[in-house]
């Protein structure tokens, strides 16, 4: 036992800015700062640890749905219930580009690993990508084979995996153009890759988490003991 991490229990800080609901927060890759957001239209950039609000971000029409970073921490992007993604400049605040082309709310966003383009998610049944060197606000891609909302995303170099409420998890291969489709049957609300890339982890509206392995598709456990839709 003695060599075993253990997991943090206790509270370090409490970060207080936001006007209402907040509905994301995320981390960027070094750990040292995140963003939120919510439903008083800004993102909040903050020191954690420190218990720092550093930048408020504020463009967007109506609530603000997610928000990420770039590796190097210098841009960020971010969708909401006014259906844009907007590409900003951190230092500055500076909205360098809006993209409009979702038919409804926008659920979730992301870099992919060069911050070439930003992936999206919606309502409107819809994964769509946009070119941040471009001067086009056009989708440069769209996968439409979803049966309802797209609630979240994963970006590896070479996949798009996203989770729907129409009870999938699916994981395109932009290299040959494959799509792999793992029913879980059950409204998936969130998704998160393992640190070896192997498994997927989904949460569940019907308050259950599920392990599956990528290369076959199986269940490898379900995680029981929430009371309400999970989400990570």
């Amino acid at each position: 036992m003695g060599g075993e991490e253990k997991l943090p229990s206790k509270e370090v800080n409490v970060l207080r800015g936001h006007e209402g609901a907040v509905l994301a927060v995320r981390f960027n890759r070094d750990g040292n700062y995140c963003l939120s957001c919510g439903r008083d239209r800004t993102i909040r950039l903050w020191n954690p640890h420190k218990g720092l609000h550093i930048k408020k971000y504020n463009a967007h029409a109506r609530d603000v749905r997610d928000v990420d970073v770039c590796g190097d921490n210098s841009k960020l992007c971010s969708c909401g219930s006014d259906r844009q993604l907007f590409y900003w400049d951190v230092s500055t605040g500076r909205v360098i580009r809006k993209f409009r082309g979702h038919d409804s709310e926008v659920n979730c966003v992301r870099f992919n690993e060069y911050v070439s383009a930003i992936i999206s998610g919606g309502y409107d049944r819809t994964v769509k990508a946009w070119d941040c060197r471009s001067h086009s606000t056009e989708p440069i891609q769209v996968i439409d084979t979803f049966l309802d909302s797209v609630t979240s995303l994963v970006i590896t170099t070479t996949e798009v995996i996203a989770g729907s409420v129409d009870g999938t998890v699916r994981t395109f291969d932009i290299r040959v153009g494959r799509e792999t489709i793992d029913e879980l049957g059950q409204p998936v609300t969130s998704i998160s890759l393992s640190n070896d890339n192997n498994c997927i982890l989904a949460g569940c509206l019907d308050s259950v988490l599920r392990l599956i392995e990528r290369s076959t598709g199986e269940l490898l456990q379900e995680y029981k003991g929430h009371k309400c839709k999970v989400g990570f």
